[in-house]
């Protein structure tokens, strides 16, 4: 049986804004506020093919085929984002990669500010 609900991780707003490519902004119960820009959501996508390529580094990476010097290489953004139920977000980037489902829990424990890194983030 599930514990009781933090809610600190209960979004009251979700905005995603795939055409302006600005990234995702979500309100939070307690009254925090987020903001995720593509390229930090892509580099810290939680779907088990990047948690092996961040875990293990011999692992070889799912772009290794790609010619493109990593300074040549376009910011990944979004082409579509869904909701997945009541308990996450699902994001189709631009780079093709698109396994990963955000759950807001996650989205919280990993909010870029400095409040959530200590709160959520520091043993």
């Amino acid at each position: 049986m599930p514990g009781p609900l933090d809610l600190r991780k209960k979004p009251t707003s979700v905005k995603v804004h795939v055409s302006t490519g600005a990234g995702v902004d979500i309100a939070w119960a307690d009254g925090h506020a987020s903001h995720y820009d593509f390229v930090y959501l892509r580099e810290n996508c939680p779907c088990a093919t990047c948690n092996e390529e961040r875990t293990n580094p011999s692992t070889p990476k799912h772009s290794a085929g790609s010619t493109v010097l990593p300074m040549y290489k376009p910011k990944p953004s979004a082409r579509s984002a869904q909701a997945v139920g009541s308990y996450a977000i699902k994001i189709d980037f631009t780079d093709g990669h698109s396994t990963g489902i955000f759950s807001f829990d996650y989205l919280r424990t990993f909010c870029p500010c400095q409040e959530c890194a200590k709160a959520f983030r520091t043993a």
